[in-house]
């Protein structure tokens, strides 16, 4: 059951962007990647400009990874890496057209001073794993069915010193964690259960059973690929109905038109990730 009304605090976040600059569908990875369907690379700008002030604009600090020529997939920030607590837990893409970016998204945390930790097993960052501070002590939850091998939840959670919980995907429109599921607080999740074997919706529902469920159309418009602050929900503009469920739960839903970005596979989530210090 959802607290309606309950008073939501915001948490100031740092998050690392990357413009799309060179953001184009040159190749097909998953379902939602048409390469006959052209992308406007100035209106993909505009859009991914608006998203970022957004977040500024909500008090949040926003840092930019510089784009590369020859990886149009790099605006989706979420995926070079994991971390928690100041540890980095790095990427190791699946598929080759993106491999390079993970030496990109090292650089740039080392060059920070992160404790950086290279992975040996295939993971997708914040693309599968999702940190919730103040669920059970401190939680990660994990996707794996498409692009992050289970192995990689084992090495994670003894790279990151937390509970990992394993969670399979079954649907090969919802391929990472981030486009089925987000964190809205540092304690509660919203998800659709459809995108789970099962076993992980038994899983889910023990764990979180205060979550607020999302429903096909939601899920279909990108709009679980969303980032919250504990107050403000940042989602996609098409994801009406989820907004809605988000107010009635106390959160403040913001929406953010990235039609463009969506031609990639990708939303308002694929384009942060969270610095965890």
């Amino acid at each position: 059951m959802v607290i309606v009304n309950q008073q939501r605090v915001p948490r100031k976040r740092t998050y690392l962007m990357c413009s799309p600059e060179h953001f184009a569908v040159e190749y097909a990875i998953n379902p939602w990647m048409d390469v006959t369907r052209p992308v406007d690379p100035e209106l993909a700008v505009k859009q991914w400009d608006r998203l970022r002030e957004t977040l500024v604009g909500l008090g949040h600090e926003v840092h930019l990874l510089a784009p590369e020529p020859g990886l149009p997939d790099m605006v989706y920030a979420a995926n070079g890496a994991f971390s928690v607590d100041g540890t980095v837990y790095g990427a190791r893409f699946k598929h080759h057209q993106r491999t390079a970016e993970a030496a990109a998204h090292r650089a740039f945390y080392e060059s920070q001073g992160w404790r950086f930790i290279a992975p040996n097993e295939t993971n997708e960052g914040e693309g599968d794993f999702a940190y919730l501070p103040e669920a059970h002590g401190g939680l990660i939850l994990a996707g794996y069915g498409f692009r992050t091998e289970l192995a990689a939840h084992a090495e994670a959670q003894e790279a990151l010193g937390r509970p990992v919980i394993s969670l399979r995907l079954v649907d090969p429109r919802f391929y990472h964690l981030d486009v089925a599921l987000a964190s809205i607080d540092d304690g509660n999740i919203v998800y659709y259960p459809g995108a789970f074997s099962a076993a992980a919706q038994k899983v889910l529902a023990q764990l979180f059973p205060d979550a607020v469920l999302a429903e096909a159309e939601d899920v279909l418009a990108f709009g679980l690929n969303l980032v919250s602050d504990g107050a403000n929900v940042v989602l996609n503009s098409e994801a009406t109905r989820l907004a809605g469920r988000l107010k009635a739960a106390g959160y403040t839903p913001i929406p953010v038109e990235l039609a463009e970005l969506k031609k990639g596979g990708g939303s308002v989530k694929c384009c942060i990730a969270e610095l965890r210090h």
